[in-house]
This record gives structure tokens, C-alpha cells and sequence, in this order.
């Protein structure tokens, strides 16, 4: 049976923010909340379960007091004020009635007022009738980038923490989970909503780099614990190359500070990203780049599951923010 639908209305706290969304109608939601993070493994993760399972703009939260202006953006020449970080919420439909999904993907985390947002976000959860939460972010570790990533994991209650332990994930006995993707589950916990932070394991030599391996095996697990099946051969293929771009950066630095030793010189530097790899930082795109964005844009229009090829591309090319509007109305809910 599903739940009555709620009009969420404009509200405020000590935190200035406020949701806006319209009429809403979930059942037994769970609720999936992501940041940007060491090694895109969270957001990485959330993009993916937003364009796979075809989701729709639902909320968007607001709270712009909570963040400021940290640069300008200039556009042939001429300076504009740099726009804040957004943060928005989206839903899926299980067609099976089990439980809907919302994803909550914020663009930053605030630099004050961590503990009133999270409070914030976890009432406007509790008013969709959320059932439990889930955070994902990344464990840097010694791994080779050619190991499987293990997930760890810890919970806000025993019940969960057992399933978890059933999985055969690794448990966090002690430490600390940095930022929102603990927090807000500290203010689950405290409002008795029962989630866990999946963490994906990284090698820390490439913390800087993006590492989609990671964020494969945080999907991995949580499609098994939510019973909702993903197509994620695609994250699988950019894990693969990923791996194999990395293995060569790798080997060709061991090899670097092979012959620096043997000549008795100073270690080299360690390299901060592949030489193919990195954010576009051109302000115009070329035209094979416009083309091949717009193809993607007609493909994503057709089939949302294409969107994350496409959000991959805008990355690449350094373009996400000023193609963000188009991209997300991919996502708005048909009238």
C-alpha cells in the first residue's frame, strides 16, 4: 500500500535551508545520499543509480547561507560570480512494490553548519516515510589498483551491522567516518532510522584520481542489500580501463625511480594524474566534442540510462556546470 501524498512546503530552521518538490508519493523509501569525495567513488555511484534506474527530479534542498562564493568563473574574457553548490533529491519507483529509492546527490558539503543540514535533510526524509539510510564514500588503503576493491562497512544499529556481516563485508571495529556521508547517519541514528556507510576500498597513492572500481563494488553490494537489480556492466568497463591506465602510470613511475636510484639522483616526483586523463580546462569545446555531446544528449533524451556515458564525457571535457541545467531536465518528472 502506498503512502498519501504530501505537499512538502517551503520550511526553515536554524540552518536557512528550505526543500521545495512537488506533490510526492513513495513507498517505503530508502533513502541513498552521496557527496563528491576522494576519488569520485560516492558520486561516481549516485550518477550511476540516477541515470541506470532512470529516476526523476523530485526536491531540491536549499540552503545558500550554508555555503559561499569560493571563485569567478570567467567566459571569453569577461568575469561572472562563481554559482553555488546545488544539492537535489531523486526518486525511483520500484516496479515491483518492494521500496522506492531516493537519491540525495549534493554538488559540495557545506563548510559550517554540517550538523543542521544533515538534521534538515533527515526531517524531510522522515516526512517521505524514508525507512532507512544509506551512504556511500571511499576507504584509502595499500591496495594495487589491479586488486578487487573490498567494501567496508558500519551501521547505526546491530540489525544492520549483522547484514552486513552476512555479506562478508569488512567492518570498521574503530575510527571515523569525515564529513556528511557520517554524519547525517549519526542524525539517522539519533532519529531511529536504521542505515550503514558503504565504503569503497582505493589505492591512497591515487587518492586524487578517479577510481569507478570502488565505487563498482559499493553498487555491488548495496543492489544486493536493497534487492534491486542494476546494469552495471558499464561502470565495470570504465573500472577496467581505469585499471589499466593506472597499472601503466604505476609501472612506468617504478620504473622512474628505478633509474633515479641506480644514477644516485633525487626520486622523481610522483605524477598527480595520467597523461591522458584530467578535466577539460578549455573554454570551448571543438567541433567533434560539440557533436559528440549533442549525440549523447539525443541518446539520454531516448534512454536515461545512457546519461552516465554522458556525465562521464562532460567531466572529461570540464564542462559539467555549463551543460548542468540540459542535463538534469533529462531527469524532470513528464508532465
Amino acid at each position: 500500500m502506498r503512502s498519501r501524498s504530501r505537499s512538502q512546503r517551503p520550511a526553515g530552521d536554524e540552518s536557512g535551508g528550505s526543500l521545495m518538490a512537488d506533490k510526492i508519493k513513495l513507498n517505503k523509501p530508502w533513502l541513498v545520499a552521496v557527496w563528491p569525495g576522494m576519488g569520485h567513488v560516492a558520486i561516481s555511484a549516485g550518477y550511476y543509480l540516477m541515470a541506470k534506474l532512470g529516476m526523476h527530479l523530485m526536491a531540491e534542498f536549499q540552503a545558500e547561507e550554508l555555503f559561499d562564493v569560493e571563485y569567478v568563473e570567467v567566459k571569453r574574457g569577461l568575469i561572472r560570480t562563481g554559482r553555488l553548490p546545488r544539492s537535489r533529491f531523486f526518486a525511483w519507483i520500484d516496479p515491483k512494490g518492494h521500496h522506492d529509492l531516493v537519491v540525495f546527490i549534493g554538488e559540495a558539503q557545506p563548510p559550517r553548519g554540517k550538523l543542521a543540514f544533515c538534521r534538515r535533510l533527515i526531517e524531510f526524509a522522515k516526512d517521505l516515510g524514508v525507512e532507512r539510510v544509506f551512504t556511500f564514500a571511499s576507504m584509502a588503503t595499500q591496495m594495487h589498483p589491479s586488486h578487487n576493491s573490498r567494501v567496508f562497512g558500519a551501521a547505526t544499529d546491530e540489525a544492520t551491522l549483522d547484514e552486513l556481516k552476512q555479506l562478508e563485508l569488512t567492518p570498521l571495529d574503530d575510527g571515523q567516518i569525515s564529513g556528511l556521508n557520517g554524519v547525517l547517519l549519526g542524525v539517522a541514528a539519533e532519529a531511529g532510522l536504521p542505515g550503514a556507510c558503504l565504503l569503497g576500498e582505493m589505492p591512497h597513492i591515487f587518492a586524487q584520481l578517479p577510481f569507478p572500481k570502488a565505487a563498482l563494488a559499493v553498487l555491488e553490494v548495496f543492489s544486493t542489500i536493497a534487492a534491486i537489480p542494476i546494469d552495471l556492466d558499464e561502470l565495470a568497463e570504465q573500472a577496467a580501463d581505469v585499471e589499466r591506465k593506472l597499472g601503466q602510470l604505476l609501472s612506468q613511475v617504478e620504473h622512474a625511480i628505478e633509474s633515479h636510484q641506480e644514477a644516485g639522483e633525487e626520486e622523481p616526483p610522483f605524477p598527480t594524474e595520467p597523461d591522458d586523463e584530467g578535466e577539460g580546462e578549455t573554454l570551448s569545446l571543438s567541433p567533434d566534442d560539440q557533436r559528440l555531446l549533442d549525440r549523447l544528449f539525443d541518446e539520454a533524451a531516448r534512454d536515461r540510462a545512457k546519461a552516465y556515458e554522458l556525465k562521464r564525457e562532460l567531466d572529461r571535457l570540464g564542462v559539467y556546470n555549463e551543460y548542468e541545467d540540459r542535463f538534469l531536465d533529462l531527469f524532470k518528472k513528464p508532465e
